[in-house]
């Protein structure tokens, strides 16, 4: 029988590979994009994940959500530290969000309250990006806009606590795998993963849409 991570990973393949083959992800690991619209990228991140890690302190305690809630993931204090690097000190003042990340943060929001489960689709599919993907934005970043290895400007991407990410992978994979749910659960924390892909896109299509590309 396939295991549920592994039907995640499957069914939502379409969906990821359209978030991969991102016109401004594209762009941005091309070499296309200047510092500008990586910073733009780190500020709607930081709503992102500020949404995310407010459902983890909610969820904690909880048994379907709770064993998914790991310090070590936590990324919005090293997106502070980028932020201020990238933006300057008073960056809080100037940070606002596109209304697609709005609507984002807004949907992890309101599956952290009321839909442990959801809430999980989301998690899965934004921080096993950051550990996978996600390390390639890092290294564009480190060679084009010279960023020290671990430095402020790339901090969202380095994860001190995570010695070995592939031994990490396959433990969230487990929790995955024993997931509480019957199968119509699962079947909805499918879509909802999908979902989450689609949001994450449409993030990246505003992003694009105010860092076009002139011929």
């Amino acid at each position: 029988m396939e295991s549920f991570s592994t039907l995640l990973r499957t069914a939502s393949r379409e969906q990821h590979e359209e978030v991969r083959g991102s016109t401004f992800i594209g762009d941005l690991l091309g070499r296309k994009l200047g510092l500008d619209a990586f910073a733009r990228y780190t500020e709607q991140l930081w709503f992102v994940y500020g949404a995310l890690e407010s459902g983890a302190r909610r969820l904690a305690a909880d048994p379907v959500a709770g064993p998914f809630v790991r310090p070590e993931l936590f990324r919005v204090t090293a997106l502070e530290q980028d932020l201020e690097h990238l933006r300057g000190p008073g960056w809080r003042t100037t940070v606002s969000a596109l209304p697609a990340t709005l609507e984002y943060a807004e949907r992890i929001s309101a599956c952290a309250r009321t839909w442990p489960a959801g809430y999980v689709a989301h998690h899965y599919t934004r921080y096993m990006g950051d550990l996978s993907g996600g390390q390639i934005i890092r290294d564009t970043a480190e060679k084009t806009w010279g960023f020290s290895r671990k430095g402020d400007g790339v901090r969202f991407y380095v994860f001190e606590e995570i010695p070995n990410p592939a031994a990490f992978k396959r433990t969230y994979c487990e929790l995955l795998d024993a997931l509480p749910g019957d199968e119509l659960e699962r079947q909805r924390v499918v879509a909802e993963c999908k979902r989450a892909y689609g949001l994450n896109n449409r993030m990246f299509e505003a992003l694009g849409a105010e860092f076009p590309l002139t011929a």
